[in-house]
């Protein structure tokens, strides 16, 4: 079980690393310091829109609309960190024999 909740934990920090990557590459194609004529940044922004855009988009649904303001990744980190929360006091005394 403890293996379980190392593997869980790593599975959680590689996507909220996406998700923050994500952000942050939008924030610098959007203030045009990197720009998506640039083959590399174009296949990581687009690798990362695969990764990131079947989370978003159900939530996307949920919220109205805020304009030009998008708090999909902020909902989905909240959530991502939540469930690692419910998991692990949920799984975590059964482990270490708490």
């Amino acid at each position: 079980m403890a293996s379980f909740l190392m593997i869980f934990g790593l599975i959680v920090d590689i996507c909220f690393f996406i998700i923050i990557a994500h952000v942050v590459l939008s924030w610098l194609i959007n203030f045009d310091i990197v720009n998506l004529r640039q083959p590399v940044v174009a296949q990581i922004w687009h690798g990362l829109n695969r990764l990131t855009e079947p989370v978003y988009r159900p939530i996307r649904r949920m919220l109205p609309d805020l304009g030009g303001i998008d708090i999909a990744p902020m909902i989905a980190l909240v959530g991502l960190y939540a469930l690692q929360i419910v998991v692990y006091n949920n799984l975590a005394p059964m482990a270490y024999g708490g």
